[in-house]
């Protein structure tokens, strides 16, 4: 089924009302102690079926709410809880998150707009929560059944649940499944995950002062005449609040395939990963290889870069989008070898051939932006990269 939405200028209103309705009746239920289950659901490695692994340990608050363990592929993807089963795409962050609409068809528009994950296959928060307790290659959890049995050994968890759903809610473990994910949801959409204090904010806010360099990374973001970043990185007007920089999207943008990804999986080099086709409501061909656009929060400490990985470095996103423009700009800077041809090449969109080269000193300025979307507790990291 396709969900058709209205769509507000309001998203995270606009969310926190679609997640009342999809969400069991609650009796008694203070929200922020639901965010403290939530907190302690997210954490517990006791939700996985070795016990090794966590909602934290591919998506860390420490490493910007992705995932920071190596894996013997440079974080390109992330390791199961059986310890050898491996994804076939980079982990998205959960920071900001909440602020994707429902998955559904813009009729206006006639795109896929919203939703989880990288083919938005998750219609929202709550379900994305669940589905990687479930996922085999992921935290491997057998049934719903298991789950509860595992929450019912926590005491704790039992009077939680008992006191935000009343003791029914163990009755059926579709129900109590659903809850668990409800509190983790809670928790993910929560100010803690999404706090908006980045110098950025701050600047709208007047508290910070951009440097001349992130003022003309700035001008060069928003400009319509050279990058057009904002026309998909983009949902309200130019320096407005909260702004979460995705129209949540889907596009084929050209991304070649990661090699070294298929290799550590044993898999063909030229496998292609469907993206939105790989979404059981998508039936539509034209979708092959479109992948939701991801927020650009925290961009700059969450590498590496597009659904694969294939990229280390944000300074190469930039570069692989300016050598569409640029002749004689046709080296990958990590591989000092040609860029590789798009893994899709028949639905790459077609407004990415529009736009202007930049400069190498625009390029380090436009990095010097995206930076400034760090959140604050991560602004350390800046200096390590």
């Amino acid at each position: 089924m396709i969900y058709q939405l209205r769509m507000t200028k309001n998203w995270h209103l606009f969310i926190l009302c679609l997640t009342s309705i999809s969400m069991p009746s609650i009796a008694n239920t203070d929200h922020n102690e639901l965010i403290d289950l939530g907190r302690m659901l997210y954490f517990d490695v006791n939700l996985s079926n070795n016990r090794t692994q966590s909602c934290a340990t591919c998506h860390n608050p420490s490493a910007g709410f992705v995932d920071p363990r190596d894996n013997e592929v440079n974080g390109m993807a992330s390791l199961g809880d059986n310890q050898h089963s491996l994804g076939n795409r980079h982990a998205p962050a959960v920071a900001y998150a909440s602020f994707s609409p429902d998955f559904h068809f813009d009729s206006k528009q006639q795109v896929f707009v919203g939703g989880q994950f990288w083919d938005g296959r998750a219609k929202n928060l709550i379900q994305q929560a669940g589905l990687p307790v479930l996922n085999p290659s992921e935290m491997g959890m057998p049934s719903k059944a298991a789950v509860v049995a595992r929450l019912q050994e926590n005491t704790t968890y039992k009077s939680l649940f008992n006191q935000h759903f009343g003791e029914h809610i163990w009755h059926q473990p579709e129900q109590t499944f659903l809850a668990m994910s409800q509190a983790i949801a809670a928790f993910e959409a929560s100010p803690e995950v999404s706090p908006f204090d980045s110098k950025y904010d701050r600047y709208l806010a007047g508290n910070y002062q951009l440097t001349a360099q992130e003022e003309l990374g700035m001008a060069l973001f928003f400009s319509n005449n050279n990058t057009n970043c904002h026309a998909c990185h983009m949902l309200k007007q130019p320096e407005a609040s909260q702004e979460t920089f995705s129209n949540y999207q889907f596009y084929n943008i050209g991304t070649p395939s990661n090699m070294a990804l298929n290799t550590a999986k044993s898999i063909s080099e030229h496998a292609i990963d469907q993206g939105l086709l790989a979404n059981p409501a998508i039936q539509d061909p034209d979708q092959l290889g479109k992948f939701k656009v991801p927020s650009l929060r925290n961009v700059a400490i969450t590498g590496p870069y597009m659904h694969n990985g294939v990229f280390s470095k944000l300074s190469t996103v930039l570069a692989f989008y300016n050598q569409l423009h640029k002749p004689g700009h046709k080296l990958n800077p990590e591989t000092g070898k040609p860029w590789r041809t798009s893994a899709v090449p028949t639905t790459v969109n077609s407004e990415l051939s529009k736009g202007k080269a930049l400069s190498e000193t625009k390029l380090i300025a436009l990095e010097a932006f995206l930076r400034t979307l760090t959140d604050q507790r991560y602004e350390y990291l800046l200096d390590k990269l």
